[in-house]
């Protein structure tokens, strides 16, 4: 089973449903990406219950209450891997998205990626 493609599943139906709390299982990969996720500004915070194994999200909406996360697609999968060197990562949105890329300095975006001149993995667009 796809452990990422079930994270951003969850992700995409508790935004859906407008959901302000949401939890998931805890795993070091999608902490990373929670982080990535915390520091673009997607959510608004995380919490890591450790004696239940737990992350705890806060979703980030408008006022209107739409949620600010609008699509979460997962790229790479199991089956098929998507990797890409620096100078070939996509822009997402033009610009007004992310992509989340698995590289060999842990999980980080694409312009990061970008600036430290690595590639890797595609995980997913968020936009």
């Amino acid at each position: 089973m796809d452990v990422i493609a079930d994270f951003l599943t969850r992700i995409r139906n508790a935004s859906s449903v407008k959901h302000k709390l949401m939890e998931v299982p805890f795993s070091n990969i999608k902490k990373e990406i929670i982080r990535v996720l915390l520091e673009n500004g997607y959510i608004l915070d995380y919490k890591i219950e450790k004696n239940q194994k737990i992350i705890k999200i806060a979703l980030k909406y408008y006022k209107k209450n739409t949620s600010v996360i609008h699509k979460i697609i997962r790229i790479s999968r199991p089956g098929l891997r998507k990797y890409c060197k620096y100078k070939n990562i996509p822009r997402v949105l033009n610009g007004l998205g992310i992509a989340i890329i698995s590289t060999s300095s842990g999980i980080i975006t694409d312009k990061q990626a970008k600036k430290k001149k690595i590639g890797g993995e595609i995980l997913c667009y968020v936009y």
